[in-house]
Formats: structure tokens, C-alpha cells, sequence
């Protein structure tokens, strides 16, 4: 889909986002200190769907537990998962944990640069395999998430409503900075974010946009208690029915779930982290 010829408006538009990431950019993210495509990869997997303020610290304690893909590949998902706690959606512990193993065995412990060598790997999509070659490799890949979305949004498609991303990857395209692609996108998804806290949503506008579920209640409090309460060892389904606040029925469910998952081994009515 192509977009109106406006050079003059791509240009000011591209100060703009760069005078903003100059003054108010979050520069000092730990993330954006390195090219290490390893520590990338970890930090995209954990920015999924977790605020910036929650990876901070745990970005930092899980690789000063797991220095090196080596290190974290040769772990037992157990460990994997204590060091996850308190970021939730542990099926990215799991898929980062597998990802670090296939590497080490198809591709001698090295990250691959390739965008198709990395979408093979477990748990790595369209948008995380685009975001570690721009971070890592300063690749020009043209991609969208929340922040880069809110920003185009806000910027080209002001009074419209119901826009898709198909739509806006076009300006995605011809705006982007090919030469400084890394500082580009980090320029782009701190304005996005700053949009986001300082105006009304433009996220709403995008078809894509979907209200978070509440976590109070969800299946995702249950999983979650459930793998906390099992971090300091195994116990009995008995004893974990007595020590959380939820129906046995909901815990018995979630048991099954995670169990089956992988996230949790069940034996002799004991449950305990792999």
C-alpha cells in the first residue's frame, strides 16, 4: 500500500522523534547498552507483554545467573523458572530456555543473524526475530509493536479510527533511519511510550488494540501462585490446596495445564518444578 509522496513531512517528523529521544529518550536501559545478541534476545523475550520498570532488575539477576546461552542452555528448566519469577507468562521462560538449547546444538552456540535461522527457533516469531537483528545487528528491518504503533498512529493518522497495521507499515518503511536503525527503533519506542502515558492511547485507534485482561482472578493468578508456591521445593497437591487461595477445582485444573506444558512435573501426587 503505498503512501503520499510527503519527503518534507517524513523529514521533520524524523527530528522531531530524534530531538524527543535527545532530550527525554530512556538511554540508560540496561539493554541499550549492549550488541550482544544473547542479552538482546533475553531482554526481548521479557519486554513481551511486562512493563520496562518490572525487566529492569530481572533482566539483570537472570544474567548474572545465566551469563552465557551456554550457561542458561545447559540448566534444568526448574532453575530457568525460579530465576523467572515475578514476570509472569512463564511459557517464555520455557521457549527462551528451549531456543538457548536448539543454538547450542544446530548452530555451535551462536546466535543466528538470519531473520528465517531465527523464527525456526523455539518461541522466537515475525516481530522478536526483526527486533534482535535491529538491536543486535542494526539490521533495517521494518517492524511495529505498541510504542512504534502509537507513534504513527498519533503522528500521520490523527482523526482516523480503526487503522490496521498493514496500513502503517508502509510509513514504518519510509521513514526508517537505515543507517541507525537501532537508535531509530529505541528513538520511536520511547516517544510511543511517552505518548501513551501524556495523551489518549493512540493505540486505540489500531485495530490490533485489545484491552488487558484483568490478572486479579484470571487462570493466570492461579498458574502463577502455583509456580511461586513450588520455588522453594516439591509438595503435595494436598498441601498446595491448603496453602492458596483458590477453589481445588481452579488448582487441580491449572496443575493439569501446567503439567502438561512442561512447566511442572506431577508425581506420586507431588508437584515440583522440572
Amino acid at each position: 500500500m503505498p503512501v503520499p509522496v510527503q519527503a518534507k513531512s517524513f523529514s521533520v517528523f524524523q527530528k522531531d522523534v530524534y530531538s524527543f529521544f535527545r532530550s527525554n529518550g530512556r538511554h540508560t536501559l540496561p539493554w541499550r547498552k549492549t550488541k550482544n545478541p544473547y542479552r538482546i534476545l533475553v531482554s526481548e523475550i521479557m519486554l513481551q507483554q511486562t512493563q520496562v520498570d518490572r525487566v529492569i532488575p530481572k533482566y539483570r539477576s537472570f544474567l548474572k545467573r545465566f551469563k552465557t546461552l551456554q550457561v542458561l542452555a545447559e540448566a534444568s528448566l526448574g532453575e530457568v523458572l525460579r530465576e523467572w519469577q515475578g514476570l509472569g507468562y512463564n511459557r517464555r521462560a520455557k521457549m527462551l530456555h528451549e531456543a538457548a538449547k536448539a543454538i547450542m546444538l544446530n548452530y555451535e552456540g551462536k546466535i543466528p543473524k538470519s531473520y528465517a535461522d531465527l523464527t525456526s527457533l523455539p518461541g522466537i516469531g515475525d516481530y522478536t526475530a526483526k527486533a534482535v537483528r535491529v538491536f543486535a545487528w542494526n539490521e533495517p528491518e521494518v517492524l511495529i509493536e505498541t510504542n512504534v504503533r502509537s507513534v504513527f498512529l498519533h503522528h500521520f493518522f490523527p482523526n482516523q479510527e480503526g487503522i490496521s497495521d498493514k496500513k502503517l507499515l508502509p510509513y514504518v518503511e519510509v521513514t526508517l533511519d537505515t543507517k541507525n536503525t537501532r537508535g531509530w527503533y529505541s528513538a520511536l519506542m520511547d516517544y510511543g511510550s511517552y505518548l501513551k502515558k501524556t495523551t489518549l492511547n493512540p493505540s486505540r485507534k489500531s485495530t490490533h488494540h485489545t484491552k488487558q485482561k484483568s490478572f486479579k482472578g484470571s487462570n493466570r493468578e492461579v498458574r502463577g501462585a502455583l509456580l511461586r508456591a513450588l520455588v522453594s521445593g516439591a509438595k503435595s497437591l494436598s498441601v498446595l490446596f491448603k496453602e492458596l487461595d483458590f477453589s481445588e477445582e481452579r488448582i487441580e485444573k491449572q496443575i493439569t495445564a501446567l503439567s502438561e506444558e512442561g512447566l511442572i512435573v506431577i508425581q506420586k501426587n507431588t508437584a515440583q518444578l522440572p
